[in-house]
Parts: structure tokens; sequence; C-alpha cells
């Protein structure tokens, strides 16, 4: 389904009007206010009185009118997961602010809306610090939605691009918690099965919480879960099981990606850089990153033995467990640690408009062919983006049906 403005388009005072957000008696005494009927200096005078969000002004300038989605009121985009578009919202009468991620009307195809449903099912389950909560889900005509706790602060990858690859210490403390929220999704016999830094959400605070379980599966996978038996992930945190032999994923390949997660973390780099997906995947299963201290020399032996351990090809001779993996790392997590919360630059990416010669790292044995398998209908394996500007996404149609 193709997503268009309304025809013809409404005036700014229109649609702020339309969308319910102000009433014309406010509007107006906001003019009065600002001195100028203008739209941008009508808008701007809105954002500061708090009756409408930065966001808000901006879509209500193209003429967007629908800010509601069941009980949620849509404030700002935040971005795109594995599974659909995310906003930050509030709930209408709680005034809980929230994240809600909505399926994309052009992308609700069976197999999409079984897999979005599969999300919200595992998601239901989960009650962890380290894993971000699921509040709510629903469907509005035709969206459908579901709504977590909202994370102040940023993605560990944005994090990273912002201000630089973490110290030992920082990175140490963040990937630890991280562990332990899959600990106790293991424990419960769930593979995330795309860890990576932008799944990993970090506040201000340094406190670290795992999101975007959309492609999660069951240890022993059910036949009615709609992923089961294909890769899925982003390319640059695949393990090598996950490649090769996807029917039999386990916790394993987690802590694999955890281990790319924080090789990420220290150095700023993904393990296998450049190329595409397949390559990737071939690297994954055959060869081994640069040894992270070209990047980042203070790093010691000890910790760079630590993201070893966690990356072997092998997944018998790997860290074991989540916990094993905050054990090792406990000599560098051992301080507080506080995150610089670098605000997002507006201009380096558009906000979606609502939902309508090398030193390795270790030597391996060579390993099997490549086995190539086939992913899901619309859903393409992924490389991390190395920009930071996010994808545009689709408004939330004026007419949900």
């Amino acid at each position: 389904m193709s997503i268009s403005d309304p025809q013809p388009k409404l005036s700014f005072k229109q649609a702020a009007i339309v969308s319910g957000l102000v009433n014309e008696r406010q509007y107006e005494k906001v003019v009065d206010t600002a001195g100028s009927d203008d739209p941008s200096m009508v808008a701007a005078a809105l954002v500061k009185s708090g009756l409408i969000t930065e966001y808000q002004a901006q879509q209500l300038n193209v003429g967007h009118t629908k800010f509601t989605l069941g009980g949620y009121l849509i404030t700002d985009g935040i971005g795109q997961g594995g599974m659909g578009h995310v906003f930050k919202g509030v709930h209408r009468v709680m005034g809980r602010e929230c994240a809600v991620k909505v399926l994309p009307l052009e992308k609700s195809t069976a197999e999409s809306r079984a897999s979005f449903m599969h999300e919200i099912r595992l998601q239901a389950g989960l009650d962890n610090p380290f894993l971000v909560r699921a509040f709510d889900a629903g469907q509005d005509g035709n969206v459908h939605y579901l709504v977590t706790e909202f994370v102040p602060g940023h993605d560990l990858r944005r994090l990273i691009r912002n201000n630089g690859p973490l110290s030992m210490n920082d990175a140490a403390v963040i990937v630890s918690q991280a562990a332990q929220g899959l600990q106790y999704a293991h424990e419960l016999g769930m593979v995330h099965r795309d860890v990576k830094p932008g799944n990993i959400l970090v506040t201000p605070e340094g406190h670290a919480k795992v999101s975007d379980i959309g492609l999660a599966t069951w240890s022993m996978s059910p036949e009615n879960d709609p992923r089961a038996g294909k890769i899925v992930g982003t390319a640059d945190y695949l393990s090598p099981e996950q490649i090769q032999t996807p029917k039999s994923v386990g916790p394993l390949s987690d802590i694999y990606s955890l281990g790319c997660t924080l090789y990420y973390a220290v150095t700023g780099k993904v393990p296998f850089p450049g190329g595409d997906s397949r390559s990737k995947c071939r690297r994954h299963c055959e060869q081994t990153p640069w040894h992270p201290r070209k990047f980042t020399p203070e790093l010691s032996e000890d910790f760079v033995d630590v993201i070893a351990d966690m990356m072997e090809k092998d997944p018998a001779r790997r860290i074991q467990t989540g916990n094993e993996v905050v054990e090792r790392l406990e000599p560098w997590a051992n301080s507080p640690t506080e995150i610089v919360d670098v605000p997002i630059d507006r201009k380096a990416w558009t906000p979606p408009p609502p939902p309508k010669e090398p030193s390795q790292l270790r030597e391996t044995p060579e390993l099997p062919e490549l086995i190539q398998s086939g992913y899901g209908s619309g859903n393409p394996l992924s490389s991390e983006r190395q920009s930071d500007s996010l994808s545009t996404i689709p408004p939330l149609p004026e007419d949900w049906s």
C-alpha cells in the first residue's frame, strides 16, 4: 500500500485543528501571543507553549493529521527496528511515556503479521531490568502495534558513533548488563538472534537494556515459528552456526554476537568491515578479525582475551553463558560509569513521519564451505548501516481501514 499526503494539502492551521492537538481557540491565542499568523512562527510558539512537540509541528507542516494509535499519542519518531517503525508516544490517560513499534501497512503480509505477533508473545513473558519491557499491544484498524517502555538515551551504536569507542570500564559495564538480560532470556529457553550495538539501549547513567527481540526464537523452535530454520539477524554480528546450521541455533550464538558487540564497543569497528552480506558471513566462518589493539592500543591483553573467547568459532570453546561473560568482565566493571548524553543531531537524519596485513585476534582452523540459506520474504539479511542517517519511515495513514 502506498501512502501519500492528504490531497489537497491542508494549511498548517487546518492540520493542527483537524489533528485534535489544539482547538481553534488555543490556536488563535497562540497567534495573538506570537504577534503573527505566519505558520513557522505559530508552530514555534505552539511548541514553546507545550501544546505540540517539534516532531508534531514538522508533520503538521506537511499536512499530516494522524497522531493517535489506540490509546497512545505519537510525539516523536525514534527510528526503525527489526520488525517495524518505532515512535515515542504517551498514554493519553496515564501520561506514561513509551515506545510504540508499528508494523507498516505496506509490509503487512501474512508472514510479517505472524512474525510481529510472534514478537509480541515473546516480549509479553519477559520481566528483567536488562531487557526492554512490554506494556501493551493492540490493533488500530489494520495497523498492529507493540508498546514498550521508553528508554532515554541512545542505542550503543549511535552512542559510539557520536562519542567514539568506549573505555574498557564503560564497555565492560554495558556488555555485562546486556549479558545478564540475555542470561535471563536463555534460562527461559529463548535465543535473541540479533544481538548488536543497535539493539542495546543505554541511558545517560550507563544502564543498558537489550531491545528488539523481533527475530528471537526458542532453543527448541516450535513448528509455528515463522523464522525457524532461516538465517536471520545482522551480517556484521552473525555467529558461524547462525550461518551454517540455522535450524540448531542456541544461546551460544548470542554470546558470539555479544562478543562482536564488545569488539565494536572498544574499537568503533565491526569485526569484518566492507563487502556484502555474503562476504561478511563467509569471514565470520573462516577468518578472524583484526586484533582490537590495532585500533585501541590501550586495551589490555586480558580484556582482548575475553573478546576472543566470546568470538570463538567453535561454540564448544566459546564462553558458555551470560553469567560467565559477567564474571570474566568483572575486573573492568567494578566502578560506576556515566555515559555522556550527546543530543541527536536532527540535521543528520530525517525524523520519520507518524506511521501511515593483519595481526589476528586468534588463529582458527579453516571451516567448511559457507551454507547459504534463505531468509523470510520481505526481511533481507542486513548489514549494520555505516552512516548516521535513519531511513525515512512512511507516515501514519490518515485512513486506518
